[in-house]
């Protein structure tokens, strides 16, 4: 392996950037390392180059880690890549909706759906955000215990599906979360072996499970569109604009549609805030000093009274408890892109077909833009880190035209949450079990995330 400096297009001078190939073994290539441990493989090559040429089962793609670079793909030239052939697959489970569809159909799709989440809509959820967190707080007591991600995620279900679909799904929530634990289970680590036995036709138990999983989530997102379009119930959420969404020939977007993008908004639109829930109060175990200046700064803005959305800009280190947590672990860990066309990056011709991998979890702990970047520390972004930080040395919802719609969405939601839970509980981890973190689709703690229950008022 070699280390180079990569040249710019059309000229001998040397750009910013470092270039290396790792071919690995023949044919399996580096796949191996991948399988064994995804994270530190991505961050193995974060630290091999800028941009490292590889290889598996037989194909070439490139790894690139420069916030410049990404910036190329994701925005500047954009136009000559397409999601990558592994997210396209995942069809089977969130149809054709806005995170698997591509080209013109996706621009419709997107545009579509943006009214949703305009600021001034967005904020109108907030009172709901809180009000469903205090609805789980009031079956919380002092000293038991629970798994925090679990609560996070039927909290965020709920959330996501009142605001968006003007729908209660509470006393659902338990099959719902269990369904959904079904079908991402079997895109774990492990979700090559896995998908090839479906292929085979080798049905396992976890295979019975995923299928049940698609029927039961298939139900609830019929259900909640029969009961929607035979009724003149127009509630201004995202369903109701689909709803009212005409074609260019005046047709109405059909059922198989209003699934594809309701299924896509209802995990992708809990997944993501409950992870980053589940691990900011992971890190507030491990830093009791850090919740204690964000308890200082509740009380001081919130006395005993709900938080609300004209809080927020009042809540800077609550917001930087987030944005830390998205830095060190990010729910959408990786992004991938596959070249539509032969596209020059950095100095070097990507041939169409070719598949790129960023990893924003590795690119968030890098040492050239994060001091002690391993460290949670909120107090890093009180400064002007974010305004001089490079544009995707921090891109925990992705960017260019496909940057998350629900960004702001979820940012709100996360912190109105926070705020609420940290009023009422403190948390402490129960000892003894392994918190890791599970690199498939998302970043899961895999083994969920225990936790003992004290009011903050006692002991």
């Amino acid at each position: 392996m070699t280390v180079e400096t990569m040249p710019k297009a059309g000229s001998s001078a040397p750009a910013p950037y470092t270039y290396a190939e790792q071919p690995g073994l023949p044919y399996l290539g580096t796949m191996l390392s991948f399988v064994h441990d995804p994270i530190a493989y991505e961050v193995g090559l974060r630290k091999t180059a800028d941009m490292v040429a590889t290889n598996g089962f037989g194909r070439r793609f490139y790894a690139i880690s420069h916030p410049g670079l990404i910036e190329d793909v994701l925005v500047t030239k954009n136009a000559h890549f397409r999601k990558a052939a592994g997210l396209r697959s995942l069809t089977g489970i969130f149809g054709n909706g806005l995170l698997t569809s591509d080209g013109d159909f996706w621009l419709r799709q997107r545009r579509l759906a943006s009214p949703a989440f305009h600021r001034q809509r967005i904020a109108a959820y907030a009172d709901q955000m809180v009000q469903f967190t205090h609805r789980m707080l009031d079956g919380w007591r002092h000293g038991g215990v629970l798994d925090l991600h679990q609560e996070m995620m039927h909290l965020t279900l709920n959330v996501v599906a009142s605001c968006l679909f003007g729908t209660d799904t509470s006393a659902e929530a338990a099959r719902i979360g269990h369904a959904l634990d079904a079908v991402m289970s079997l895109l774990n680590n492990q979700g090559l072996i896995k998908l090839a036995q479906s292929m085979l036709r080798i049905r396992t138990r976890e295979h019975r499970a995923f299928d049940a999983g698609i029927k039961m989530l298939d139900e609830v997102v019929y259900g909640i569109i029969h009961v929607r379009k035979n009724s003149d119930d127009d509630r201004g959420d995202l369903l109701s604009m689909f709803l009212a969404a005409r074609d260019e020939d005046g047709s109405r977007m059909s059922d198989q549609q209003l699934h594809d993008e309701c299924l896509t908004m209802l995990i992708a639109g809990h997944e993501t805030t409950a992870l980053a829930l589940s691990w900011a109060w992971y890190e507030l175990t491990q830093k009791p000093e850090v919740a204690a200046l964000m308890r200082a700064e509740l009380a001081q803005v919130l006395g005993d009274r709900a938080p609300a959305v004209a809080d927020l800009s009042a809540l800077p280190y609550t917001s930087q408890v987030i944005t830390e947590t998205m830095r060190l672990h990010p729910p959408a860990w990786n992004i991938s892109r596959e070249a539509l066309t032969d596209v020059e990056i950095g100095g070097h011709t990507i041939p169409a077909g070719t598949e790129i991998l960023m990893s924003q979890y590795a690119v968030h702990r890098h040492p050239d833009y994060y001091d002690n970047p391993d460290a949670f520390k909120p107090e890093r972004w009180s400064g002007d880190l974010a305004k001089t930080l490079p544009k995707y040395a921090y891109f925990p919802f992705g960017g260019g035209p496909r940057l998350c719609i629900g960004q702001q969405f979820a940012q709100m939601e996360a912190i109105l949450i926070l705020a609420t839970m940290a009023q009422r509980f403190d948390l402490d981890l129960v000892p003894g079990q392994r918190i890791v973190p599970q690199p498939s689709i998302t970043l899961r703690p895999k083994y969920g995330l225990k936790v003992k229950l004290r009011s903050p008022r006692i002991g």
